[in-house]
């Protein structure tokens, strides 16, 4: 089976796809996160995953806008629902391109995350398959979290210190302050 597999960061990308291919899945990664600000830490987590892909030969498909204003114009002012958003325009960028390049299925790293709404995810992956007309290839990928975080230190790769959105960078800023 070939997967499109959205990838949030390398870090909590390499315990999914190792467990993907174990499984006998060819996955194609797919970076597209318009979510991710400011500028440099998009980058920053750009190269790593560059660097991570090409050394585990793992093919790649870009989708390379780096999106603040299209990002904050598609909340609305909803800053307290802003994780569904964001679900649901990576996952339905992945969906419509895992449409169109005939791949089998698609999912993402996002899946990884203790701290990510596991259910919301699911649930905007398969209304995405469903508009897209591709399946959502589901998987709980918590169990292995720590184990992949622990292999991209050995690895030397990129860690952030936030999810990746304004918001997220926000909160963590607030957290150390007090």
């Amino acid at each position: 089976m070939n997967t499109l597999f959205h990838i949030c960061c390398a870090p909590c990308s390499i315990s999914c796809l190792e467990s993907l291919r174990e499984e006998g899945i060819r996955p194609t990664g797919f970076w597209f996160n318009p979510n991710i600000h400011p500028v440099t830490e998009y980058k920053s987590r750009k190269l790593a995953l560059e660097e991570y892909a090409k050394s585990t030969n793992l093919p790649m498909l870009w989708a390379d806008d780096y999106g603040l204003r299209p990002f904050l114009s598609g909340l609305n002012g909803k800053f307290d629902d802003r994780c569904g958003f964001c679900y649901e325009i990576r996952l339905m960028e992945t969906a419509k391109k895992a449409a169109e390049e005939g791949f089998d299925s698609f999912s993402t790293s996002l899946l990884v995350s203790p701290y990510q709404n596991h259910e919301l995810l699911q649930k905007i992956g398969e209304e995405m398959a469903q508009k897209y007309g591709v399946s959502f290839l589901y998987r709980d990928f918590r169990p292995q979290f720590r184990e992949g975080q622990n292999k991209a230190r050995e690895l030397g790769l990129y860690m952030q210190k936030y999810c990746g959105c304004i918001f997220s960078e926000e909160e963590r800023y607030l957290k150390k302050k007090r």
